[in-house]
């Protein structure tokens, strides 16, 4: 997303970037008002939902990379928790609602500025009505999983340690970042 040109707050002055009396990073701040634009990463949510052994895959219909498939996931709105977020764009993207079991794993992507957070949900509703966003949705058995179409590495990673994890009935609480590729438990 561009950075604003001119400032939001007076509408006259230009922003520049330099770093606000008191502050540690470097920020716009409009040369006319004094105005600090802070620009601060978004938040993708989203589910994995599980239904007897089976886990609700969306094939994007959108860019970046239609007809890959993903976990129900998408950005958060302003005035949302991060779980009603997640809840939301499992049932835009997927016509499922669906109750969430436990925060999962937390994703950060710093160079694009995303931070991913992924819960443990179950199905509670499975109405066939996805939204403009998904080309198709389906419940998939792990050998199933079309995990070279899967999206994103770090969602195919999520996934497989889930599985796993689901197959020993142990669950962890996971974080990473895309600067080392990994994702490492917290217990």
């Amino acid at each position: 997303m561009a950075a604003p040109r001119f400032c939001p707050q007076c509408g006259a002055g230009d922003l520049a970037h330099q770093v606000p009396p008191g502050d540690t990073h470097e920020r716009l701040m409009c040369r006319g008002c004094g105005y600090i634009h802070y620009v601060n990463p978004k938040i993708i949510a989203g589910c994995i939902i599980e239904r007897d052994g089976r886990y609700l895959l969306c094939q994007r219909a959108i860019p970046p990379r239609p007809g890959t498939w993903t976990l129900p996931a998408g950005f958060m709105e302003s005035g949302e928790t991060t779980e009603q977020a997640a809840l939301r764009e499992v049932w835009e993207e997927s016509g499922v609602r669906a109750e969430i079991i436990s925060p999962y794993s937390i994703f950060s992507v710093p160079k694009i500025s995303e931070v991913y957070i992924i819960f443990r949900a179950i199905a509670l509703e499975i109405t066939d009505q996805y939204g403009p966003e998904t080309l198709d949705y389906r419940f998939f058995a792990p050998d199933e999983i079309p995990w070279d179409c899967i999206y994103y590495p770090a969602i195919r990673q999520i996934l497989e340690r889930y599985i796993e994890e689901r197959q020993a009935g142990v669950y962890g609480l996971y974080v990473g970042n895309d600067d080392t590729g990994k994702v490492h438990f917290i217990r």
